[in-house]
């Protein structure tokens, strides 16, 4: 069974292993999280030329050296030995790894996952079926669209005004459940009244 984590990865060395769509789309997907990654692989697909800059690309074949140093090493090679070999190396050497091919034997699954701003919304279906999480991320679009992430910067504004300038505990907590139900217009009147006062006080 998985535990749902949200992951700091800016730091951490990432490997996928292969060039292929797979590989493409789960390293276009790390990137977006600021993650830095080493590809390895003998041939890439088209499309990698588009990040090349983004990436430490290695073209060879995987060897176990390669990843000795990982913090977590995505296997998605062609081969689902290799993938099993490269799980069964990052098992015996504690480095976290997900393996395109099997899920449920990986230590971490990749969730589909809609990210508007700092917003992130992870769908997962424990390896099962990566095509229902994509349709039901696909449905989470059309409610949440991209000024969700302008919203949710609002809100952390805010928020630290309040926790700065309210000094009641029980109308701190009356004011951020309500901001969550302004729109971005009324947020940002809000924001310029709190930043204007020195104490936020009832009304």
């Amino acid at each position: 069974m998985f535990f749902p984590v949200m992951l700091n990865i800016e730091d951490k060395k990432i490997v996928v292993v292969g060039g292929g769509a797979v590989a493409l789309r789960k390293v276009k997907a790390l990137l977006a999280y600021g993650a830095g990654i080493t590809v390895i692989s003998p041939t890439f697909t088209e499309g990698f030329d588009e990040i090349w800059n983004e990436v430490q690309p290695i073209q060879a074949l995987y060897r176990e050296e390669l990843i000795e140093d990982a913090d977590i090493v995505i296997a998605a090679t062609s081969s689902r030995q290799v993938n099993k070999n490269i799980r069964e190396h990052c098992r015996k050497n504690m480095i976290l790894c997900n393996t395109a091919d099997d899920g449920e034997g990986s230590d971490f699954t990749v969730p589909s996952t809609l990210k508007r701003g700092g917003l992130v919304i992870s769908v997962s279906t424990s390896g099962k079926s990566p095509a229902l999480a994509r349709k039901i991320k696909d449905q989470l679009e059309q409610l949440f669209t991209e000024e969700y992430g302008e919203r949710l910067e609002l809100l952390g504004v805010l928020r630290g005004l309040v926790l700065e300038k309210c000094s009641d505990e029980a109308l701190k907590r009356c004011i951020l459940n309500e901001l969550t139900d302004m729109s971005i217009e009324e947020l940002m009147e809000r924001r310029n009244r709190y930043e204007a006062c020195d104490r936020i006080q009832r009304e």
